[in-house]
């Protein structure tokens, strides 16, 4: 028997039967650790190191330096902030010779293979420490090339965010780099010090942050878009009230002049409005407090300039950014250019994710443009800085708020029917913001993407190439968008319809229609995953009552039919975790969580499928079978093992949650014709983990990590080990307790099933 606690730091030992407070006390603990931080939005500018589709920094000197000559050195600096040690894989394709120093010590040098196979990929194994780390990149010219591309690999998943070196550059994102040299500057001796001045390097680092070659003396708005005649450009900043003794507003004095037609609001109040241009003043009276001021600035014929000015009693008054962005002091954005035809509200304006369309006139680029900085190519953008994952799928000690993966998806859930249960607005509203939080930037980051080559938000769901990146996550979106629908955004629709395209055409199939990994030059290429249920399903079933399409769900009902045919252990009946095609067989390993997700997405299906659907009696029947062999394997802990027929596994929290789940859902829906055992079977489930894997302040442990697969248990008992608070067991912790509390409820007051669809299995199922 597994110990991961004493039985006086339990859960169950502090709360005994109230198991509405323990259960309120998990996801409180979850939420206090977890608070909502949005984005964090800092200074970059386009001219840095884009990054490829898979998320590697695009070093190609050769083609950024073009009369570099063979034999020249240059250098690429960046810095790494870790709240605690973190290991990740760093991904490296050279195009010449490069070396690569982590915190000042060598970690990589290409190899004459490396630099002459320019897509060959070479791995690095680095340990941030907590604090700041420097990565430097040594890179010479050759011939063939010159440079390199490094990042995060699986980028998507395991987000590196670079930010700039020096005092000077404090806040902002992105690499600095050196133009080509004769002589290598670090040959010898001390590497530059990222946490130094730039000055003190004695090397002028690009990019460039600050006006040159004349354009410093032009007006802001000339020298961001050029004179550009029959365009307008909008500028957004914030003024501050001080308070006055006695006085409950103050007159504030604006004056200005603008080259074109102007207009200015100040707190959505249109304050100035002159069609023609030219100078203007105007007095108004302003409460204590913050109030933004947006422009609306035409360009003259003669040029685009424009002056504001404020001043309250004499005294000019200070303009402050209307958001807080890292790296700047800049007290204006500005949004342009625009068609001067185009008709904008300063209200749907007044955010730093709002997106305009660019004028659609030859010799633009085209498409929308979003809020940038009066520097040399610099913009605004937001970051995902919270919970990082490292190489075993743990996170850092940052929140996990804001993030879109898929065992984030099962914790949104759980809150959410942990909320409903206990009456708590507070936490089903908290789930809500998280989604929120993700989607409301949804048609933003499409737009990052697009401009920098790789997304730095929403990473997953806009680089959707598998059901980990989708399905768990969107099923919770629809499940968050039951609350009070049209609350969360207008995007809700479309990112459902974007999920729903990729799973029911895009998604790579077996010729029987059989999801499965295609995964080219991957470990898991070729494969049939038992998590992908859970991955895909859920979903299908929300989306198919969301927009009424019975298709969808068809192919939940049908995917568990064709997972069965490949992974189903009939002696023990329970399902392998994978069938690998390169070896055209299952591994015949019983992984408990990937058994966890196919009876926990069994129940989703079972519960959304109608009574006279043609599969509903193979799957029902399937879902008996299942829980009987998970019933025969339960320990007397009332835990399930990490390999479900292994006895020397360690007992695993997550699997045992899921179990609970299913059985007590099945107890409560009439899924089962003798219920009596499932239903002891459910409660004992849950009073283990209460009383042996969470502790009195609502911490969980035993749950093991993320999961590769193998053909030996070894894998599963040895290299995956159980994390505390793992996101992979919090939500359906949640979910169980929610359930065993509902089937007692249930149970305790006579009622009899929500459901008395009972029926045996139909022959087919027994195969």
């Amino acid at each position: 028997m597994t110990v991961y606690l004493e039985e006086q730091e339990t859960a169950r030992y502090r709360f005994a039967e109230e198991d509405r407070l323990l259960l309120a006390m998990l996801a409180d603990r979850y939420i206090g650790a977890n608070p909502p931080a949005p984005f964090l939005w800092r200074t970059v500018f386009r001219s840095g190191f884009a990054q490829t589709e898979d998320g590697l920094y695009e070093m190609d000197l050769g083609q950024r330096f073009p009369d570099s000559r063979s034999g020249q050195w240059a250098y690429a600096l960046g810095l790494v902030w870790s709240d605690g040690e973190r290991n990740l894989d760093l991904a490296v394709e050279c195009l010449g010779p490069v070396r690569l120093f982590h915190n000042g010590q060598l970690v990589f040098r290409s190899s004459v293979g490396d630099e002459l196979i320019p897509q060959a990929r070479s791995r690095i194994s680095v340990t941030f420490t907590k604090g700041w780390n420097s990565l430097f990149v040594k890179m010479q010219a050759t011939a063939a090339g010159f440079g390199c591309r490094l990042g995060a690999d699986e980028a998507k998943v395991r987000i590196l965010n670079i930010l700039s070196p020096f005092r000077e550059r404090s806040g902002q994102a992105g690499w600095v780099y050196s133009a080509p040299m004769d002589e290598d500057r670090y040959a010898e001796g001390a590497l530059p010090d990222g946490l130094a001045t730039e000055q003190e390097t004695g090397l002028a680092w690009l990019p460039q942050t600050a006006w040159a070659g004349g354009r410093e003396s032009q007006p802001p708005l000339e020298r961001l878009f050029g004179v550009r005649p029959g365009a307008k450009a909008y500028a957004w900043s914030r003024l501050e009230v001080d308070r006055v003794p006695g006085a409950r507003a103050v007159p504030v004095r604006i004056a200005g002049e603008s080259s074109g037609p102007a207009a200015v609001w100040i707190g959505g109040r249109k304050l100035v409005d002159r069609p023609d241009g030219g100078r203007f003043e105007q007095e108004i009276e302003l409460p204590f407090g913050s109030h933004e001021v947006m422009a609306e600035i035409h360009c003259g014929t003669g040029g685009w300039s424009f002056r504001l000015e404020a001043a309250c009693a004499g005294s000019p008054m200070t303009w402050k950014a209307p958001r807080r962005v890292q790296g700047t002091d800049e007290a204006w954005f500005y949004l342009g250019p625009l068609d001067e035809d185009l008709v904008l509200q300063p209200e749907e304006l007044a955010s730093l994710h709002a997106l305009a369309p660019l004028p659609s006139e030859s010799g633009t680029e085209g498409g929308q443009t979003g809020w940038r900085l009066d520097l040399p190519d610099g913009w605004l953008r937001p970051y995902y800085e919270n919970a990082m994952l490292s190489n075993k799928w743990t996170a850092g000690n940052m929140t996990n708020y804001a993030r879109w993966d898929y065992p984030l998806g099962v914790t949104i859930y759980g809150l959410l029917q942990t909320g409903r249960l206990l009456g708590r607005p507070d936490m089903t509203a908290y789930a809500e913001g998280h989604v929120k939080a993700c989607t409301d930037l949804f048609a933003y980051s499409l737009w990052d993407k697009e401009r920098y080559g790789f997304p730095s938000i929403n990473q997953q769901l806009v680089n959707m190439k598998m059901l980990d990146n989708c399905g768990s996550f969107g099923s919770a979106m629809l499940e968050a968008a039951k609350e009070q629908p049209g609350r969360l955004n207008a995007y809700v629709p479309e990112i459902a319809e974007r999920i729903a395209d990729f799973i029911l055409n895009r998604l790579e199939r077996k010729e029987d229609g059989v999801f499965f990994r295609l995964g080219e030059g991957e470990y898991f290429a070729d494969t049939i995953w038992a998590d992908d249920l859970y991955m895909s399903t859920p979903f299908l079933c929300r989306y198919a009552a969301l927009t009424g399409q019975p298709g969808a769900l068809d192919e939940a009902a049908r995917q568990f039919r064709l997972f069965r045919s490949y992974l189903y252990i009939p002696e023990h009946r329970v399902m392998s975790h994978v069938y690998d095609f390169k070896y055209g067989r299952a591994t015949g390993i019983p992984w408990g969580r990937g058994n966890g997700w196919t009876i926990f997405s069994l129940s989703e299906v079972l519960e959304n499928l109608p009574d006279g659907h043609a599969d509903r009696p193979f799957l029902l029947g399937f879902f008996q079978e299942l829980c009987e062999g998970y019933l025969a394997l339960q320990g007397e802990s009332g835990l399930w093992r990490q390999v479900l027929t292994d006895s020397d596994a360690y007992e695993e929290a997550s699997c045992t949650a899921m179990f609970a789940y299913a059985f007590a859902r099945g107890v409560r829906y009439g899924w089962f014709p003798e219920p009596d055992a499932f239903a002891r079977a459910a409660v004992k489930a849950w009073e283990g983990l209460t009383g042996r894997v969470i502790d009195r302040q609502g911490n969980v442990y035993g749950v093991c990590s993320g999961s590769r697969y193998s053909f030996t248990p070894d894998y599963y008992k040895e290299d995956l080990r159980t994390v505390t608070n793992d996101t992979h067991g919090i939500g359906i912790m949640l979910l169980a307790g929610a359930e065993v509390i509902r089937l007692q409820e249930q149970l305790a007051a006579g009622a009899t099933p929500e459901s008395e669809r009972v029926a045996r299995p139909e022959e087919g199922a027994k195969r």
